[in-house]
């Protein structure tokens, strides 16, 4: 029996949040990460984790997947993205997976519940970088520092470079000719006075209209250097920065190693592990 082809992708036939999953998050390379990197800290495998900023609860819901007893907890203030995570993420579990995930629609900067004592936190997609303010961003280290467990690890990423002061825009062709797009990262505006920047995400397709500014983020453009002050003061230690990897063809490898000396590159990523 021949397969049954796929409609073209259009904007009318897609969800914008599979679409974004897609072309810039893969949750089980992250979880490998965090989780090889907290057992190489503590000597012992991580069981708990907060995901913040949590969106879908992509993340959240690989984590349980990945072993028996481990249990995850996602927080987001936005309701109907949460919604979102529940239809294509929660549904998709088992029942006793489901057991081991709360979703939480609450701030970030006031957990609660299993959101509490955990032995891992995630705040990834550089969405904490909506604290725009040092006072804020204080707020929010003090608050993940006090919510972990004693021997708890917060995981960050992180970009920087010559590229990311600059008001440009990335394209990036996603998947085949049928059910491909285009996602472009539009740095719209930045502020060298304030340090605040614009960022959009648009997708274009083969066939119909874009989605223009699908997400928008309105963020402060923080450096590693601030940040690393800002976990210390929240009182943090072990303040660690993995770097990327070059493959060669100007893009990163997808291997971040443990560095005290970054690349004065044009655009960078690294995850951070700061210890409680």
């Amino acid at each position: 029996m021949p397969r049954t082809k796929l409609p073209v992708r259009t904007r009318a036939n897609s969800d914008k949040h599979d679409l974004y999953e897609n072309a810039v998050q893969c949750s089980e390379a992250e979880l490998d990460f965090v989780d090889t990197t907290y057992k190489k800290i503590r000597g012992k495998r991580a069981k708990a984790l907060r995901e913040d900023f949590c969106g879908t609860a992509a993340t959240a819901c690989e984590w349980v997947k990945l072993r028996a007893g481990n249990t995850s907890v996602g927080v987001d203030l936005d309701g109907p993205t949460l919604a979102n995570g529940t239809k294509r993420h929660v549904a998709k579990l088992t029942p006793e997976q489901k057991k081991r995930i709360t979703l939480q629609q609450r701030n970030v900067l006031n957990p609660t519940g299993p959101a509490i004592g955990v032995d891992v936190v995630l705040a990834m997609n550089f969405s904490y970088w909506i604290f725009q303010t040092r006072e804020l961003m204080i707020e929010y280290f003090r608050a993940v520092r006090k919510s972990l467990a004693k021997d708890g690890i917060l995981f960050m990423d992180h970009y920087g470079g010559a590229d990311s002061y600059l008001e440009i825009k990335e394209r990036r062709r996603i998947g085949g000719a049928r059910r491909g797009y285009t996602y472009v990262w539009d740095q719209a505006h930045y502020n060298p006075l304030t340090g605040i920047k614009t960022n959009h995400i648009h997708f274009e397709f083969k066939k119909g209209p874009a989605w223009k500014k699908a997400f928008t983020y309105t963020w402060r453009l923080w450096s590693l250097v601030e940040i690393r002050e800002l976990l210390a003061e929240a009182g943090f230690k072990n303040i660690t920065v993995y770097w990327e990897g070059d493959d060669g063809r100007g893009s990163g490898d997808g291997v971040f190693k443990k560095t005290t000396r970054g690349e004065a590159c044009r655009c960078y990523i690294a995850y951070i592990s700061a210890e409680k």
